[in-house]
């Protein structure tokens, strides 16, 4: 980490990332686990998902939104904790309450990760390094870890975040964006994803360098209208305020596995979570969506999607899921190797029309699973995509979910 504190001439973004936040909220409440591998998620003899492993956990493969039954084949002595989200949100709680002891401007993105804007003489007085690290002693007096990133940018400061984990600080000074982002893959930028990643490389674009040489004219060819944006903040350049998003035209997730999986049960329990983290973020976001979209990425690289479009938009899990396993069956057959798994939800309406949708038809099941998943929102209060969701009914039977 550089250590010249010398003038910070431009504007300055804090990223700051919680390091492996669930298995260390753990390891902090039992610490005769510290140092062990840890894994927070579902049953590792159900059909569950890794929420977060322990970096002992990690060293052997395990890693988020990874099947729980892989996960112990992997590590069979692994520890295993049911997630408590009221104990998460606490302590977020109290890791955000000194980040909003330096600076006004935050926008907290997860859970678990939050953008600072601690400018000099703008929003802050003291050196962006100096809050950086004072930030991280704090969070360590909480018993947690947290890796920071300083630069011009929110793009550089979230790479940088993750530089040097876990409970690094890495500090991108100001003109030096360009140089520490060229030889980077071109996946360590946010928004490339893995098919985007693949056709770039496919174009023989593999660093972010590269992307960054691209013009507005080729960068549009190979990646359509957000082309020009990316080549922009592969060269560092990210003028996004703090606080600022653009409105989303649809929300999804998806998974790309180390290794392929085959299972009906895994491949389930991975729709399951990913229905889950979509609809946590519907509800955080007061919108409700239409179209419901699953992907498939078969061993040969193969990809298939299936969507379905419905008469009234939800943002309820218990009307996605049954949706989502359905669309899955015509895209995949139970033994065919798997490479990446997505969800997502498009065709946005106003939220009242979800509320509107209740009153029309007030059946008790529905009215139940609105009640009881905004009581859940309402604990997980600004959770990330871990969030708690509902679980559906046993893979074969039909009809609503009955909780998350």
């Amino acid at each position: 980490m550089e250590t010249s504190l010398s003038a910070w001439t431009a504007r300055a973004i804090l990223h700051m990332d919680m390091d492996a936040f669930f298995a260390s909220a753990e390891q902090l409440d039992h610490p005769e686990w510290r140092g062990l591998p840890v894994v927070v998620g579902g049953s590792a003899t159900g059909r569950g998902v890794v929420s977060t492993a322990s970096y002992e956990a990690r060293r052997f493969g395990i890693h988020s939104a990874m099947p729980s039954a892989q996960a112990a084949r992997l590590c069979p002595d692994a520890i295993w904790a049911k997630p408590r989200f009221e104990r998460y949100h606490e302590l977020a709680c109290a890791v955000m309450e000194i980040l909003t002891s330096f600076t006004p401007r935050i926008q907290q993105v997860s859970i678990d990760e939050a953008y600072l804007d601690v400018t000099p003489a703008g929003h802050a007085d003291t050196h962006p390094v100096e809050i950086a690290r004072s930030i991280r002693t704090r969070v360590d007096a909480l018993g947690l870890s947290c890796s920071l990133g300083v630069a011009t940018s929110r793009t550089v400061a979230k790479i940088a975040s993750d530089h040097d984990k876990p409970h690094g600080i890495t500090v991108i000074w100001p003109g030096e964006e360009a140089g520490f982002l060229a030889p980077l893959p071109v996946r360590a930028l946010p928004g490339v994803g893995a098919a985007t990643a693949t056709r770039l490389r496919g174009a023989g674009v593999r660093t972010l360098g590269d992307l960054a040489a691209l013009d507005s004219v080729s960068a549009a060819a190979l990646l359509g209208s957000a082309g020009p944006e990316l080549v922009h903040r592969a060269g560092g350049l990210d003028e996004r305020p703090v606080g600022e998003d653009r409105a989303a035209k649809s929300v999804s997730h998806e998974h790309t596995f180390s290794t392929d999986i085959r299972e009906l049960s895994e491949v389930e329990a991975v729709v399951r979570d990913l229905v889950e983290r979509v609809a946590a973020r519907l509800r955080r976001k007061g919108l409700v969506g239409r179209t419901l979209t699953v992907k498939v990425r078969h061993a040969d690289f193969s990809t298939r999607t299936a969507s379905k479009t419905l008469e009234v938009p939800t943002d309820l899990d218990s009307d996605m899921l049954p949706i989502a396993r359905a669309l899955l069956r015509t895209v995949w057959t139970p033994g065919a190797g798997l490479r990446l798994l997505g969800f997502g939800v498009s065709g946005f309406g106003a939220a009242e029309e979800q509320l509107g949708l209740f009153d029309e038809t007030p059946t008790e099941r529905r009215r139940r699973a609105r009640s009881l998943v905004e009581s859940i929102d309402r604990v997980k209060e600004r959770f990330g995509d871990d969030a708690i969701g509902f679980r559906g009914p046993e893979p074969g039977r039909d009809g609503p979910d009955a909780d998350d």
